[in-house]
């Protein structure tokens, strides 16, 4: 069940309560480069991300956002480091703002951020992470901890609320999952607002997938996370598919094909691998919800397969096509690939 929180609302979406989860990237260009941002964006929006945030370390960057907001479809989020008033002048010209009021220094100007966004109605991230925890906190638990991040975010809570202020989105950020995790499971206990959540500086797009799929799947299976980053050392691109896998291994996302395979035996007749992944290709830009199964023997295939509404498999030259368990036709092991995508095709007007 999810958790209940309050709803915030994001460009043109809603985030919390009983809403989608939203998957959010962030973009590795420079944001001063207008075309090359948008570029970004926009390959970003055709694989399925519904929230983008770009960094704005500089006044470059911050002045280039209204051009970016008004040539792409999804909210825009402007993260801030440091210095407030580039927060003061983002909030011009996008959807959300990203802080980490750890780092923008005194109390006063954490106040000039939340006057302005409440005047212009801007929702904020309140971003912690190990490198903002205050002195007393690190002293006291002898270093990082998942309570003490959590202490910091429920801290910085009361700042905003002190200036009568709740429309934020929090986060705590940890490389370490089993930290990240129990940090936010404390902070669903004790706070309504939305949660985005993700494992950060993750690593490279096969090491960040594990840690990122093992720290949201326990979240996310909690009820907890309102939006996620599958944060990975990469192409932003490859964060989308990872995160719509995860949701969708989870029930909280319908729409798009499902690859199941077999993990090869002595049995497997067939070059299963690359048939496998030549499939995961083949079907990764397909709106349309169905399971596929992909198998290396005839002898277990259709059965194993049952549970797909359409599959293949092969062996000695020759393989199959199962639908729902049955086969449907045999055809060479070259054509399998190409009968199956139009089978796939067809299965639209079914």
């Amino acid at each position: 069940m999810r958790r209940k929180t309050r709803t915030i609302q994001i460009g043109n979406r809603l985030i919390g309560g009983a809403h989608p989860i939203l998957i959010q990237s962030m973009c590795n260009t420079k944001t001063h480069d207008v075309a090359a941002t948008v570029a970004q964006i926009h390959a970003l929006e055709r694989v399925g991300c519904e929230m983008v945030r770009v960094a704005v370390p500089n006044r470059k960057a911050a002045d280039a956002l209204a051009a970016i907001r008004r040539q792409i479809h999804i909210p825009l989020v402007a993260d801030i480091h440091f210095d407030y008033k580039l927060a003061l002048r983002a909030m011009d010209s996008v959807d959300k703002l990203r802080i980490n009021p750890g780092n923008i220094g005194h109390e006063d100007r954490v106040r000039a951020v939340i006057d302005k966004a409440k005047e212009r109605r801007i929702p904020i991230r309140i971003g912690v992470n190990s490198g903002s925890l205050s002195k007393d906190i690190l002293e006291r638990d002898g270093g990082v901890t998942a309570a003490g991040l959590a202490e910091s975010a429920l801290r910085e809570i009361a700042v905003f609320e002190k200036y009568d202020y709740d429309n934020f989105v929090l986060s705590v950020k940890s490389s370490d999952v089993r930290m990240a995790v129990a940090a936010h499971e404390i902070l669903a206990r004790k706070t309504d607002c939305p949660l985005h959540i993700g494992i950060t500086e993750s690593g490279t797009v096969r090491s960040g997938t594990i840690k990122s799929s093992v720290g949201l799947g326990i979240l996310l299976h909690q009820g907890i996370g309102d939006t996620i980053r599958v944060s990975l050392t990469g192409d932003p691109v490859a964060e989308i598919g990872v995160a719509k896998r995860i949701l969708r291994s989870l029930g909280l996302r319908k729409g798009g094909v499902e690859v199941v395979s077999c993990p090869t035996c002595g049995r497997t007749a067939i070059d299963l691998i690359p048939l496998a992944e030549a499939v995961e290709d083949m079907v990764a830009d397909l709106d349309i919800e169905l399971k596929v199964a992909v198998m290396g023997c005839v002898v277990n295939g259709p059965g194993e397969a049952r549970e797909a509404d359409i599959g293949i498999a092969g062996g000695n030259g020759v393989g199959v096509i199962i639908k729902r368990g049955e086969i449907l036709k045999k055809v060479r092991e070259e054509e399998l690939l190409s009968t199956l995508r139009a089978e796939i095709l067809n299965w639209r007007e079914e």
